[in-house]
C-alpha cells in the first residue's frame, strides 16, 4: 500500500442515516454521538439519523453532524487498526476532523469551535441571500471570468473552491451565483449543480464570521499535530500549533484548494488515499485528480471490514 494519508469529507456530503450502521454495532460509535450531544446540547443521534434533510441541510446542523460522524468512523477505524498516515487533509469542514486526528485539538475544543463556526456562518448572510454551486466541465480561467464580469457592489460571487479539473464551485449571493450558474451553462459547461448548503461559504461574504471566530480560537489549546495536516487554504504549509488560529481564520473565506492538496500528497510520496466519513465524495474527486493514487473508504460496517481487509492483506 505505500505511504498512506487520510483524508475527511466536508458539507455536502451529510445525508439522514450517516454513521447508523456503525452506531448500531459498536459501542466507541456510540460514546462518540453521546459526548457530542452532550458538549453541543443536541441530540446528534436524532439530527444524523432521523433529519428531516431540511434541517440537516441547515449550515448551524450539517457542521456539527458530519463533524460527529466524521470523529465517530475514525474513532472506530483507530481502534481496529494499526497503521500510521504520514498526512492527513479535511475538505474545508473536514479539516477540523484531521486537526483532531492530528492530536492539534481534544475532543471538546474541536466541537465547540465547529459549534460556533457553523453559527458564524449561519448568521452571516440572512437565509436565502447567499448559495453554491458547482460548475462542471469548464476551465478556472472561464469561471473566474464570468464571475468577474458578473460581480458588482450589490453582488459578489467568487470561485470558491478547486475540487479537481475542470470541477469548480462558486459561492456568493444567490442572485449573482444564478446569473453564474446560467452564463455557465450558456458557455457550454457540462454539469451544474446547486449545493445543498445554506451560506455561501469561502468567500468574501463570511469575512465578519471570520472575524467573530477569532475569539473563539482564541480561548482553545492547538497542541503540537502527532501527524501533519494540508490546510486548504495553504497547501504549500502544514499546520502547527503556532498558525493554526491563523490559517482556520482564512479557510472562512479563502478558497478551498483540493486540488493542490491532492498534488501536495502526491509528491509527499502517498500511494494509498482513505476517506473518512460519510459517502465517497472525496474518492471521487481525487480520483480526477491523480489516477495512480488507490483509494480506499469507510462510513459504515461493510466498508470498514473491506478496507481493515485491505490494509492486513
Amino acid at each position: 500500500m505505500g505511504k498512506i494519508a487520510l483524508v475527511f469529507p466536508g458539507q455536502g456530503t451529510q445525508h439522514i442515516g450517516m454513521g447508523s450502521l456503525l452506531y448500531a454495532e459498536y459501542a466507541a460509535v456510540r460514546d462518540v454521538f453521546d459526548q457530542a450531544s452532550s458538549v453541543l446540547g443536541i441530540d446528534m443521534c436524532r439530527l444524523c439519523f432521523a433529519g428531516p434533510q431540511e434541517t440537516l441541510d441547515l449550515t448551524v446542523n450539517t457542521q456539527i453532524a458530519v463533524l460527529t460522524t466524521n470523529i465517530a468512523i475514525y474513532t472506530i477505524f483507530k481502534d481496529k487498526t494499526v497503521i500510521e498516515p504520514v498526512v492527513m487533509a479535511g475538505h474545508s469542514l473536514g479539516e477540523y476532523s484531521a486537526l483532531y486526528a492530528a492530536g492539534a485539538l481534544d475532543f471538546s475544543d474541536v466541537f465547540k469551535l465547529v459549534q460556533a463556526r457553523a453559527r458564524y456562518h449561519q448568521e452571516a448572510v440572512a437565509p436565502g441571500e447567499g448559495a453554491m454551486a458547482a460548475i462542471i466541465g469548464m476551465d478556472d480561467d472561464v469561471v473566474e471570468k464570468i464571475c468577474a464580469e458578473i460581480n458588482d457592489d450589490k453582488a459578489q460571487v467568487s470561485v470558491a473552491i478547486q475540487n479537481g479539473p475542470a470541477q469548480i464551485v462558486i459561492s456568493g449571493h444567490t442572485n449573482a451565483v444564478e446569473k453564474v450558474m446560467l452564463t455557465a451553462k450558456q458557455k457550454g459547461a457540462m454539469k451544474i449543480v446547486r449545493l445543498p448548503i445554506s451560506a455561501p461559504c469561502h468567500c468574501s461574504l463570511l469575512q465578519g464570521a471570520a472575524d467573530m471566530f477569532a475569539a473563539d480560537l482564541d480561548k482553545v489549546e492547538f497542541r503540537e499535530l502527532i501527524t501533519p495536516v494540508i490546510p486548504n487554504c495553504d497547501p504549500d504549509v502544514f499546520y502547527t500549533e503556532d498558525n493554526a488560529r491563523q490559517l482556520l481564520m482564512r479557510q472562512i473565506v479563502s478558497p478551498v484548494k483540493w486540488r493542490q492538496t491532492v498534488d501536495k500528497m502526491a509528491a509527499l510520496g502517498v500511494e494509498t488515499i482513505i476517506e473518512i466519513g460519510p459517502k465517497r465524495t472525496l474518492c471521487g474527486l481525487i480520483k480526477r485528480i491523480n489516477k495512480d493514487i488507490s483509494l480506499l473508504s469507510v462510513e459504515d460496517s461493510s466498508s470498514l471490514q473491506k478496507t481493515l481487509d485491505i490494509i492486513s492483506s
